[in-house]
């Protein structure tokens, strides 16, 4: 299954400090006593089918069935919210939308987004790389272009923040033709990759680009990238600017070059938890570090990558299009037993190739 610690872009606390947390204004949840009771055997107790699998999109495989005590675990697969964790998620997003960012802020935050990142990752410097071990699992084309016969491939980590998917790509490569290119909008994140000490300009270039701005990511030409990976970036985008973000990955793509993309899904904890003075508009808000950050809908998301719900733009004979191989929502329950708290978690995730 895939890991929830998400640090670039997107200043997202890891499982281990979510764990800690609660939902404001929300009960603990009564489990009922399973003291002295023998739970019955099924598939969740059984360790062969809670191990890592290589099947991508299944996102795991200890699933909760009615005789299962919730809190034996500290996290579940494929749990959709209760009604009561819905109910209380709607309450919260109607108080989000009765006290928005003021019309002050919203101009302060959105005119320049890069000057927060830059003050996220300097004051983040020492704790914001988290080595994403799941990304081969998630994505095997990443594990197929390291191959040693794989030959020469060009891998665009848009939204590298400290080279969170760059550095343990090229870890585990075998491909002496490879190249990733790692961007991202914050010249500090950047400042950090090349300081890095697996840095190697013979592997991996890191620039400053906009996903969402004029021009192709420096070195790269259009048609020249096979995969393009987005963990945790298009959230980070403002909606107007998503248009331009596709047409860009699309540009700068190969043809049948494939997008890997990882964001969050509406009705997440870190959605819900957001208090007054957090909401720019539906979905989008401002973090406290003055980040921003949208939460998608599966369908919101097919139909801005397939080009159905993009506007064709003066010039273009149509819209960017993409195929839509995969796309599908990782629902994770995280349980605090010490507090008997449930954390509904829920990220999108998505594999979408070039026509």
């Amino acid at each position: 299954m895939a890991s929830s610690e998400a640090t670039a872009p997107g200043p997202e606390p890891p499982v281990t400090e979510l764990a800690s947390l609660t939902v404001e204004g929300q009960p603990a949840t009564e489990s009922g006593s399973t003291e002295n009771q023998e739970l019955p055997p099924h598939r969740s107790h059984d360790p062969d089918n809670n191990l890592k699998r290589t099947d991508p999109f299944q996102f795991g495989s200890r699933y909760l069935t009615e005789q299962d005590n919730v809190f034996e675990f500290n996290a579940w697969d494929h749990v959709e919210t209760d009604d009561a964790y819905k109910e209380y998620a709607e309450q919260q997003f109607e108080k989000q939308r009765q006290s928005p960012v003021s019309d002050f802020d919203k101009s302060r935050f959105n005119g320049d987004p890069a000057k927060w990142w830059n003050l996220f990752y300097k004051n983040n410097t020492s704790n914001f790389f988290k080595n994403r071990k799941w990304l081969q699992q998630e994505f095997p084309i990443l594990a197929e272009v390291t191959q040693e016969d794989a030959g020469p491939k060009v891998v665009l980590e848009i939204g590298a923040g400290a080279g969170n998917t760059a550095f343990p790509v090229l870890a585990n490569n075998k491909n002496s033709q490879l190249k990733v290119h790692a961007c991202d909008f914050s010249k500090t994140a950047v400042a950090v990759m090349r300081e890095h000490e697996e840095y190697n300009t013979d592997f991996m270039q890191a620039d400053v680009w906009d996903a969402a701005g004029d021009g192709l990511p420096p070195g790269l030409e259009e048609g020249s990238v096979d995969v393009a990976v987005m963990i945790f970036i298009f959230s980070a985008l403002s909606p107007r600017e998503w248009g331009k973000a596709v047409r860009n990955v699309y540009k700068v793509l190969k043809p049948g070059g494939v997008v890997c993309f990882r964001d969050y899904g509406r009705g997440d904890l870190a959605q819900v938890r957001f208090r007054k003075g957090r909401y720019l508009e539906e979905n989008f808000y401002i973090r406290g570090d003055g980040t921003r950050v949208y939460f998608f809908e599966t369908d919101e998301l097919k139909g801005i990558w397939s080009g159905k719900d993009l506007e064709k733009e003066e010039g273009e004979d149509e819209v960017p299009s993409f195929e839509i191989e995969a796309l599908d929502a990782d629902r994770r329950l995280l349980v605090n037993r010490a507090k008997q708290l449930k954390m509904y978690r829920c990220w999108l995730q998505g594999r979408f190739k070039k026509k």
